[in-house]
């Protein structure tokens, strides 16, 4: 519980004004092939079902505290959702259990799947 209470104490104005615990679509498309970085896809089995981000590592949110054994600490984990809540939620349980490098994902699904039409990917 320490380690939730310092996580939280350090959500101040500053901090979320930075936007330093977010990454765009455009800072996904920089770092999508390089292999220190681990997307996170929490969204539902129901959810995933619908569409797949072959890229993305799937563990749905409530599976999340009892699968943390399953991502690497040494890796820079960005998460994704359809809801921002959730993201918020993983975010905040990473941090807490020890992940220094993490980031939610401040970008709606539809944005997400704009950068995997031909035109994008072929830039990429």
């Amino acid at each position: 519980m320490k380690a939730l209470d310092q996580i939280v104490a350090e959500m101040d104005f500053d901090f979320l004004g930075s936007g330093e615990h977010t990454m765009s679509v455009e800072g996904m498309r920089k770092v999508l092939n390089n292999d220190h970085f681990v997307f996170l896809d929490i969204r539902t089995d129901q959810e995933q079902a619908y569409v797949t981000f072959p890229f993305a590592t799937h563990i749905p949110l409530h599976e999340l505290p009892a699968r943390m054994g399953e991502l690497p600490k040494d890796k820079f984990i960005v998460t994704f959702c359809t809801s921002v809540f959730r993201g918020a939620v993983a975010y905040t349980l990473l941090r807490a259990h020890g992940f220094e490098e993490v980031k939610g994902l401040a970008a709606s699904m539809e944005d997400l799947v704009k950068i995997f039409k031909p035109g994008p990917l072929a830039k990429m």
